[in-house]
């Protein structure tokens, strides 16, 4: 089943800050095409589950938060997180 797939604006907000903050911006840039590319299709099963609805899906450097309603084929990224080489020294 072929899903659209939405940004939240925090999440959105939040990926161009760790785009900006990635000593590799190119590695956050391609795991978010990934992310978007997989939650495309077959949304329902991808990740692991939640709290109902909510999945959770890995794509180093990115993980994300989703959420799909099946009825109107639409995946809702929540939020997004990153694990960035320039935060090991942290």
């Amino acid at each position: 089943m072929k899903y659209t797939v939405v940004w939240k604006p925090e999440a959105e907000r939040k990926l161009t800050e760790l785009w900006l903050a990635a000593a590799n911006r190119s590695a956050v840039t391609k795991a978010a095409d990934r992310i978007d590319r997989e939650l495309r299709y077959d949304a329902h099963i991808k990740g692991e589950s939640r709290e109902e609805p909510t999945r959770v899906l890995l794509i180093p450097p990115l993980g994300v938060f989703f959420r799909v309603d099946a009825p109107d084929r639409k995946v809702s990224v929540l939020t997004v997180w990153g694990r960035l080489e320039n935060d090991e020294n942290e």
